[in-house]
């Protein structure tokens, strides 16, 4: 599990992607995340910061950076070796190659 702040949980094996929520790609993401109901906003008010996507479409939204999340999940995955093989992040020799 990444903890994106505020004891709110996502599952690593889920995450497709981890995304800074300034650009207006990501904005218009949300937005359609929002309409569909699919959109959990877990920044208790904060200024949000990252959202994450999940294979399901579902969009989280974090007061955390990408980049701190993204280390989060790189550590996670230094000190478990899980494979996920949606991630990009994964370091090379951790890939599982099918």
């Amino acid at each position: 599990m990444l903890n994106i702040g505020y004891n709110n949980q996502v599952p690593m094996d889920q995450i497709i992607a981890i995304v800074a929520s300034d650009s207006a790609p990501i904005k218009r993401l949300i937005h359609r995340a929002k309409d569909t109901g699919k959109l959990f906003d877990c920044t208790k008010g904060k200024r949000t910061r990252s959202a994450i996507v999940t294979i399901d479409d579902d969009v989280y939204l974090s007061a955390f950076t990408a980049d701190s999340l993204a280390n989060r999940m790189e550590s996670a995955f230094y000190l478990t070796k899980v494979v996920n093989a949606h991630s990009n992040w994964i370091h090379p020799r951790y890939r599982d190659e099918d």
